[in-house]
């Protein structure tokens, strides 16, 4: 937290900064807002703009902290030379995939979907399998791993269904997206890891 890496402190700084200029904008921000209407449609463009907006300054300042906490060991994995540019990639590809996902379940819907939840969840679920691990990536099938992934997709569930979250007001939370970005990000560091040559922490079968 006090020895943040740079591309992940200009991502948590990027939020508030943007969410700032949205207010400014006639519609805040809503002709760049996600519809998975949009896919029918063939408007792809809100599957990356979307992160780039929040409903709020809790929802902004929330999301701005995760990726703060979760983002850093994330970065760190990926070193300092071509690191910055694979994290910045890893993390809009957990957003982009995490919008289309939602898209998919919801398809047709004509409701809006704004955050970099998704984008931060993905960094959730990559760092489940680092933190504690000493710069590796733990196995997929790790018993730490899976104990704090059925964690997080439990309070997912429950803060979806029940509506109830810090700065939501009453608006509906995507919690499938979250849902979606945590799975990518937990995935996609395997393969990672060892692209970087940090692969399993123990003895295990990999994923």
């Amino acid at each position: 937290m006090f020895n943040v890496p740079l591309p992940v402190l200009l991502i948590a700084l990027s939020m508030p900064v943007l969410f700032f200029f949205q207010q400014q904008l006639p519609d805040m921000g809503g002709s760049m807002a996600f519809a998975p209407a949009d896919l029918e449609q063939g408007r792809w463009g809100g599957l990356f703009t979307s992160m780039l907006l929040h409903a709020n300054w809790p929802h902004a300042l929330m999301n701005a902290v995760a990726a703060v906490a979760f983002g850093a060991p994330v970065a760190r994995l990926f070193g300092d030379r071509i690191g910055p540019s694979v994290f910045l990639l890893f993390y809009v590809s957990c957003g982009a995939l995490a919008a289309l996902g939602y898209g998919l379940i919801h398809w047709g819907s004509p409701n809006p979907m704004v955050g970099a939840s998704g984008a931060v969840f993905g960094l959730i679920g990559a760092a489940t399998r680092l933190l504690g691990a000493h710069g590796r990536v733990r196995p997929l099938f790790d018993k730490r791993v899976i104990a704090m992934s059925l964690a997080w997709m439990a309070v997912n569930l429950f803060t979806g269904v029940v509506g109830y979250m810090p700065g939501a007001e009453g608006a509906q939370i995507a919690w499938e997206a979250h849902a979606v970005g945590f799975v990518v990000g937990i995935l996609a560091i395997g393969p990672l890891g060892r692209l970087f040559k940090r692969g399993v922490l123990i003895e295990e079968e990999t994923a």
